[in-house]
């Protein structure tokens, strides 16, 4: 293959891959965010709890 012909393959593959895109629904943002600031001040206690000479 040369690479204008595999670039519209890939171009094609990824257009057909958006038109399903809709059939799922998103994460919630809400979710997403409290569980990333859950996470991270989990790690800000550990690390805080390893740095107890300071």
């Amino acid at each position: 293959m040369s690479l204008p012909s595999t670039a519209h393959a890939l171009v094609t593959l990824a257009a057909e891959g958006a038109e399903h895109s809709s059939e799922h629904e998103s994460l919630n943002p809400y979710l997403t965010g409290g569980g990333a600031l859950v996470v991270l001040l989990l790690l800000l206690w550990i690390t805080t709890r390893f740095n107890r000479d300071r």
